[in-house]
């Protein structure tokens, strides 16, 4: 048994209903009942009577609901007994990132950190792949907020969230016009395309192109996507970038690729053969753990 899912169990017994529980939670109901099966499954016993309008606990469910207060409470003094001892843990995360959402990642995992160790300090860099791998790699980076792949050999890592990629357009081009916030792949066949200067990147552009057929007309390649939004702008191409912030402004109009659509992976690396500090292992174990917790959602 894990304190989260005593948790999830604590909670739906005390509202005895699963939707009001999901909404204490802030999760959805689907996975919290999910959760409680699992528990029911793990422990061999029902844990509750399940009527059409409300739950009831059984005499096991009861028995647990005791011991899980009980566990939290005692989860909740030792966090607080720790705590006390590490409020002395101090220094500076250096944490180099590319752009697109990992600049957002970051900063919702150093909020959450912040409560936990108020002393620490950071440095933040951001920039493309290469120029981020490369500070990783001297030293000037503890860790590193990249875009799959990435070179498993030398690099340790995990993923830590995705998104889309899109096409950014001139508002007065003929695709911007169409209703609608997705554009077909193949449209932008024959386009003048401005896209991401990472290597990898424009063999997945041409290999994504392949699939409808067609061989995309990379007109310019660029690390720095607001640059690439600049050109788009001006109407020179456009550009295909993972999405990120809103740049439309009304200077550009984003429309997410489809049929077939593709997504960006990022990944928090950091060097396999240099093993981290204390400090830094403290900030992978967190991200670990809000990673966990946004995924029961």
């Amino acid at each position: 048994m894990e304190l989260r899912t005593l948790h999830y169990f604590t909670v739906v017994a005390q509202e005895l209903n699963i939707t009001r529980a999901a909404e204490k939670l802030n999760m959805s109901q689907p996975p919290l009942s999910n959760q409680i099966k699992a528990l029911e499954e793990e422990l061999g016993v029902q844990l509750f009577i399940r009527g059409k309008r409300r739950l009831e606990l059984t005499e096991e469910g009861g028995l647990l609901l005791r011991r899980a207060v009980q566990i939290q409470e005692l989860a909740d003094k030792t966090r607080q007994e720790i705590a006390s001892l590490r409020e002395g843990m101090t220094g500076v995360i250096y944490l180099s990132m590319v752009e697109g959402r990992a600049p957002f990642l970051a900063a919702r995992w150093i909020a959450g950190f912040r409560e936990e160790f108020p002393l620490v300090r950071y440095n933040l860099w951001n920039g493309s792949s290469d120029d981020v791998l490369d500070r990783l790699h001297k030293g000037l980076a503890d860790l590193a907020v990249i875009a799959a792949p990435y070179d498993t050999e030398h690099l340790e890592g995990f993923p830590v969230g995705r998104e889309p990629w899109i096409a950014m357009l001139h508002p007065d081009h003929p695709l911007a016009q169409p209703i609608g916030d997705t554009i077909p792949l193949s449209s932008l066949a024959g386009e003048p395309l401005i896209v991401p200067s990472r290597k990898s990147r424009v063999d997945a552009i041409r290999r994504w192109f392949g699939e409808v057929g067609a061989e995309p007309h990379i007109l310019c390649e660029m690390s720095n996507y607001m640059d690439a939004a600049a050109l788009t702008s001006q109407g020179v191409g456009i550009s295909i970038f993972p999405q990120t912030v809103d740049v439309s402004n009304g200077l550009v109009v984003s429309k997410v690729v489809i049929q077939p659509s593709r997504q960006v992976e990022y990944i928090l690396v950091w060097n396999r053969g240099q093993p981290p500090s204390g400090l830094t292992r403290e900030f992978i174990h967190f991200v670990q753990e809000n990673l966990r917790n946004d995924g029961s959602r």
